[in-house]
């Protein structure tokens, strides 16, 4: 063997075996970082439903408590007019509580902004 034989570029079956190994390693470091990433969703989506959830519960006590004593205190002075008053505010809130949830959603707090820069960027550099 002489000192050119062994300076020779790798065949194609080493050349390919580098390529799938390149592959490999760049598809796990993409798996790592959705992981990573899916991680911080999951824990905004738990405090997407845990506010979801305490707003229905706080929302139905303030809906029972205050219309069963706004309407006993309001009966005398203005009668059955306090009922839809009371279910204005009540829609209201809700609304607003909707809107939250909503901007929550938004707000990018539930996507995976760095994986699909990421992906995006491979793809460019592939095409």
């Amino acid at each position: 063997m002489t000192h050119e034989e062994g300076n020779r570029p790798p065949g194609l079956i080493a050349s390919l075996g580098l390529v799938a190994r390149n592959a490999i390693g760049l598809l796990l470091n993409r798996l790592e970082l959705a992981a990573l990433e899916l991680a911080g969703v999951r824990d905004h989506l738990l405090k997407l439903v845990l506010v979801f959830a305490l707003a229905v519960l706080l929302g139905g006590f303030a809906l029972v408590y205050a219309t069963v004593t706004v309407v006993y205190l309001a009966w005398a002075a203005i009668g059955w007019l306090i009922l839809p008053i009371i279910t204005a505010v009540f829609l209201l809130v809700a609304i607003g509580l909707i809107l939250y949830a909503r901007a929550m959603l938004k707000s990018g707090q539930l996507s995976l902004p760095a994986t699909m820069a990421e992906l995006k960027s491979d793809r460019d550099m592939l095409v």
